[in-house]
């Protein structure tokens, strides 16, 4: 169906409300806008699926939510209907615009497919969400929440009974039954008092808050911190779902703390940051303003569902410093390396093939292993399962991505800001009960194991063309670059598609024992690590880079120096 006839569909289907029916019928006659909205319908991605709000197959809404839980319930019977309809779905939900809306219509299809649906009565956070799968012994479980998006997004990330986010094989069976459903008349919904009154949308007390702050406080390791209560942290949940329980732990471990009163309440329209992503330096102003007036020596701040974590700290000038993603995981590794007690003799720590290579020093120096995935949480919980099955050797230690993601613990099985906020705090109190800082031992992973530096362009695309460009673009640089890339001879080429490591230098060739992943990676005759992968869920790519230097300076003005000439080659 081509996207007028999707569109004259949705506009006169009995299944679509009359409210989101004027909307249909305002952009009636502009052919654009209509093809943007119906040209193709919002596809699973590394975190489910997520868009912007609005009406139309490509847009987030409650008839795409609802479509995409039918095709959920749909495989969740198939797979093992007693199952299914016993163990039942969790569903939770963050701050943004529509997000309750779309929890209770994914729990209302679930109650219509005749499986249970427990629903927290108000937001939650998604590790909490990843925690709570395993806690109520679900088969399945539901996020609603566009992360860090800007706030006309939203989405929707589907767990499976691991707690983890869906990967093979359930994830693209899950796509298949959604992709089979061709009408909103067959999507089964009822009213949500039906469902309740029926024992199918069954609402969580806060047992489930208490046991899964308690699943977090075990993974302290200092508590008795001489000097605690002198060491100043300012927190900013950024509007999100961090507020209630971040202060609840940095209350009950007696941590000397602020919030930031303007962001501490839920809002989805985040009023006071123009991004509500604490990748961005801008969405720390009013924390590290608050930080001034208090002399904090900590800015923490949560994303909107509390799975990323960005800090702020002093550097030896007493300015803010910002350590981005790759820098806060290798601090906390280091710090787990050197005071975390009965580290197995197995253990493994995993991240993935765009975080920084500087990992491959520090963890091996304290004969722990490492072990890469592709860029999604979900894969580095697919180990956590892997682990626990025996289906790998090894034992978990620590999991991160180079996006301020971070899982200390096994209690969820996707990165959790929570935990990582309390062991930031812990770590930087303890630092400085010793005489030192955060950014002092930064410092000294530098100058023991060499200065690394990782960099990202993001390049936003519009629409089918975007879609169109990007593909050219990637076909480019799989077909076109091929010993020499920057001026540099090119050491390894890796393609996540075809599953092929080629080693220019020696001619080896191995296979990538990863998923298939549209995603192309480059090593340079100096180390000089350069990645593309273009987004599943958006016209968006992103360009990954690591240098590696003597120096601080140095390092930073390579970075500087291959991104732009990598800009220039591609023309973006």
């Amino acid at each position: 169906m081509d996207f007028m006839k999707k569109y004259e569909y949705w506009l006169n289907s009995d299944a679509i409300d009359e409210k989101d029916r004027e909307e249909l019928k305002s952009i009636a006659g502009n052919k654009k806008e209509i093809e943007d909205r119906f040209f193709k319908d919002l596809s699973f991605g590394t975190g489910g699926i997520r868009g912007v709000r609005g009406i139309g197959t490509n847009r987030m809404n409650k008839y795409v939510i609802r479509k995409v839980t039918q095709g959920l319930a749909n495989y969740m019977l198939s797979f093992d209907e007693k199952a299914a309809k016993e163990k039942g779905i969790i569903i939770a939900h963050d701050c943004r615009i529509g997000s309750r809306e779309y929890a209770l219509n994914t729990a209302r299809v679930m109650a219509a497919n005749g499986i249970k649906a427990y629903i927290y009565e108000s937001l939650r956070s998604t590790p909490e969400l990843s925690f709570g799968v395993r806690y109520k012994g679900c088969m399945s479980g539901i996020v609603v929440t566009a992360s860090h998006n800007p706030a006309e997004y939203n989405g929707y990330k589907v767990y499976w009974d691991d707690g983890a986010q869906v990967v093979d094989p359930h994830a693209p069976a899950i796509v298949e039954e959604v992709n089979k459903i061709s009408t909103l008349e067959e999507i089964k919904v009822i009213s949500e008092e039906e469902g309740r009154e029926k024992g199918l949308i069954i609402q969580l007390d806060h047992k489930i808050d208490d046991d899964y702050i308690a699943a977090i406080k075990k993974q302290t390791i200092h508590t008795d911190i001489p000097g605690k209560e002198d060491f100043k942290i300012v927190y900013t949940p950024l509007h999100g779902t961090g507020g209630r329980p971040m202060k609840r732990i940095l209350s009950e471990f007696g941590y000397n703390f602020e919030v930031v009163k303007e962001q501490i309440e839920p809002d989805g329209n985040f009023p006071t940051v123009v991004y509500a992503n604490p990748e961005e330096v801008a969405a720390f102003k009013l924390g590290t303003k608050l930080g001034n007036e208090i002399g904090a020596q900590l800015i923490l701040a949560n994303d909107p569902d509390a799975d990323r974590i960005g800090i702020a700290i002093r550097d030896d000038k007493n300015e803010w410093y910002y350590p981005n993603g790759n820098q806060v995981g290798l601090l906390l590794l280091q710090y787990l390396l050197n005071y975390k007690k009965d580290i197995p003799a197995d253990a493994q720590v995993i991240t993935t093939v765009v975080s920084t290579p500087m990992i491959d020093v520090v963890a091996p120096a304290k004969n722990v292993g490492v072990m890469k995935t592709l860029t999604g949480f979900k894969y580095i919980g697919q180990k956590i399962r892997q682990f626990e099955h025996k289906e790998l050797e090894g034992s978990y230690l620590f999991g991160f991505e180079e996006s301020y993601g971070y899982l200390i613990g096994t209690h969820a099985r996707d990165k959790d800001a929570l935990v990582t906020s309390m062991v930031i705090s812990e770590m930087a109190t303890y630092y400085h009960s010793k005489g030192t800082s955060i950014y002092k031992e930064l410092q000294k992973l530098y100058e023991k194991f060499g200065y690394y530096l990782e960099g990202i362009k993001s390049v936003m695309l519009k629409g089918k063309d975007g879609i169109e460009q990007m593909a050219a673009l990637m076909s480019n640089l799989r077909e076109n670059v091929k010993d020499e890339l920057l001026g540099k001879k090119i050491k390894i080429k890796r393609d996540f598609f075809s599953h092929k490591e080629h080693n220019l230098e020696t001619g080896e060739e191995k296979e990538i024992k990863l998923p298939k992943e549209n995603v192309l990676q480059f090593v340079l005759e100096d180390n000089t690590f350069i990645t593309a992968r273009p987004s599943g869920t958006e016209p968006k790519i992103k360009f990954y880079f690591s240098v590696n230097a003597d120096s601080s300076e140095n390092v930073k003005a390579k970075l500087d120096k291959t991104m732009e000439e990598f800009s220039k080659f591609i023309g973006l």
